[in-house]
């Protein structure tokens, strides 16, 4: 099982796949003049001034939920692994994939937001890479194509949200949980299941409310925390940064061999941290009550740099400074160690105790405890999230294979569905705590892939409505106008909401003459 995973992981994750998600980011970042550099100033005022309604949420809560998805295990383990495998290097190459992946999550978010729907059963807002590839394409030759393109990636995230990636979270987190109060792997499953069925149930409001409660001061307490680690051993961080920029671009005489590695890692765990392209964040920003699309492809632009260059650089910097990290070759715990700082024990596993480690260095007795607590909230925020994002492909599958049932056998079937999803990721996380690390990541990084595969080649051949909706929000800032969108003057078609949205503006003004 565990060969025939690596098997299918290895052809995923090729070199193709990250020449792909770097150079995809280059050319959106051309394309939109480095929009995550000329508008970060606008980012932060989305936040303060995004609207909510009834069917979506504020452009805040949207952030939160998007966050929930990206901050999870990568943001610990996930650095760690990066190091272990790829070198200090790998840090560069995180922050490489984070920048240019911003003008890519403007993209797809803005895309996201443009071609979202109301949900028949709940009212609330859906939307994601199914919902634009299927409906951009509608009135072209190709429709029938991206159609069925849409219905594939449906189903990819649903099997990666509800049952390949789950697991990866759940596993680091009873790691971390056993490695600092040994409680068994069992307990923490149960424990972890009661607490996720609680929200799942809930629905989208319920896990916006959750996550933009639990999301900020679980990130801003990690990095602070961090940050006082890195502060308490400043004097090194010129070293640490020399090390990292030899490392990235093979400079360094015990690390030149594995410059291939480094990139790898650094830009594997980068999307797997902050799932620029993945096609996730395209879910949080459709669910956004917002008057422009671009709003919310620059807010969650904004969500990829907490994620990975405030958050990952965080533990980066942790494990660096404090020495507690270990480099092998080949990719594997079983290669030759060709570098370390010193601090780890002999028997120190890759992932989460790197980072435990470091925290006990200088806050001795609790770092352990504090490690497992955040990756409680962590991982658990991000299990929600992937709910969300499985059960809105749900819809979508449900909506488009069932669009002649009668409206009682419908929701039948949709509510039936609901609830075996939920059993899934149930299962899956509670899976994922009894399973061994090496097989969950294998079978994260499958889900990840497939999603980034699918999502960063559709956006490619669907780009043109996302600049011209930039350029339109430019336009409307430029005359002093707080930018409303009305696709039809632009020339997009398929945008259903916004088609509908602007006739009941226009009927709303009429009536008021």
């Amino acid at each position: 099982m565990s060969d025939a995973l690596s098997a299918i992981n290895n052809v995923i994750w090729s070199d193709w796949l990250v020449y792909l998600c770097l150079a995809t980011g280059v050319y959106f970042s051309v394309r939109t003049r480095f929009l995550q550099v000329r508008h970060v100033k606008g980012m932060f005022q989305q936040l303060l001034h995004g609207e909510k309604s009834a069917s979506g949420v504020s452009s805040f809560q949207a952030l939160a939920m998007s966050l929930s998805g990206r901050v999870g295990t990568g943001n610990v383990a996930g650095v760690a692994t990066a190091i272990a495998f790829g070198g200090p290097g790998a840090l560069f190459w995180m922050w490489a994939v984070a920048f240019l992946g911003a003008s890519t999550s403007f993209v797809e978010s803005t895309l996201g937001q443009m071609y979202k729907t109301r949900d028949p059963l709940t009212g609330e807002y859906r939307g994601g890479p199914a919902y634009y590839f299927s409906r951009a394409f509608a009135h072209t030759k190709g429709a029938g194509f991206f159609k069925v393109y849409g219905y594939v990636f449906a189903a990819v995230t649903v099997l990666a949200c509800g049952v390949l990636m789950p697991g990866v979270q759940t596993n680091s987190m009873a790691t971390a949980i056993s490695g600092a109060w040994t409680i068994p792997s069992w307990v923490v499953a149960v424990g972890s299941v009661i607490l996720l069925a609680l929200v799942v149930m809930g629905g989208v409001k319920r896990i916006a409310s959750v996550a933009s409660f639990v999301v900020p001061f679980m990130a801003a307490g990690y990095i602070l925390l961090a940050l006082i680690v890195v502060v308490i051993n400043a004097a090194q961080l010129p070293e640490i940064l020399s090390l990292v920029f030899r490392s990235a671009f093979g400079m360094d005489s015990a690390l030149g061999a594995i410059i291939g590695l480094a990139v790898m890692w650094g830009v594997k765990r980068g999307v797997y941290s902050n799932e620029a392209g993945q096609g996730t964040g395209p879910h949080a920003a459709a669910a956004a009550e917002v008057s422009h699309p671009a709003k919310q492809g620059l807010v969650q632009a904004f969500a990829v740099y907490i994620d990975t260059l405030f958050v990952c650089s965080a533990t980066g910097f942790l494990i660096l400074s404090t020495g507690a990290y270990r480099v092998f070759s080949g990719g594997s715990e079983d290669g030759e160690v060709l570098a370390e700082g010193g601090l780890l024990s002999a028997s120190a596993v890759v992932g989460p105790q790197y980072v435990q480690a470091g925290f006990d260095s200088v806050f001795p007795g609790v770092g352990a405890a504090f490690i497992a607590i955040t990756l409680v909230f962590f991982c658990l925020t991000t299990v929600i999230a992937y709910y969300y994002m499985a059960e809105t492909n749900l819809r979508f599958l449900l909506g488009s294979s069932s669009a002649k049932m009668i409206p009682g056998l419908r929701t039948s079937l949709g509510r039936a569905t609901t609830v075996a999803l939920q059993v899934a990721i149930l299962v899956a996380s509670a899976y994922g705590c009894v399973n061994t690390a090496a097989d969950a990541w294998v079978m994260g990084d499958i889900g990840v892939g497939l999603m980034a595969w699918l999502n960063i080649v559709g956006i490619l051949v669907l780009q043109k409505p996302a600049f011209k909706a930039l350029k339109d929000f430019e336009r409307q800032q430029k005359l002093g106008l707080d930018p409303v969108f009305d696709p039809r003057p632009l020339g997009i078609t398929g945008a259903t909401f916004w088609e509908s949205y602007k006739t009941a503006e226009r009927e709303k003004e009429s009536a008021r003459s």
